[in-house]
């Protein structure tokens, strides 16, 4: 299967912390600036739904899905 990587875009981030609410192991939202930590922009297929709740959910829809 191919692989994916997350783009962020940091002029839309928030930091509302839903996609780390999704998915943890990838997302993490601190009172820093910039927000949003993306622990691994590269993560396997194991953490795949997880991402996609993440991009679908994000209120600003800061996240995307690139397809490698």
């Amino acid at each position: 299967m191919a692989g994916y990587r997350i783009v962020v875009d940091r002029d839309l981030c928030q930091g509302h912390g839903v996609c780390e609410s999704e998915a943890p192991e990838v997302f993490v939202v601190s009172k820093d600036v910039p927000p949003l930590t993306v622990l691994d922009e590269s993560p396997g297929d194991d953490h795949r739904k997880a991402v996609e709740a993440a991009v679908k959910y994000c209120p600003t829809h800061a996240l995307t899905i690139v397809e490698d």
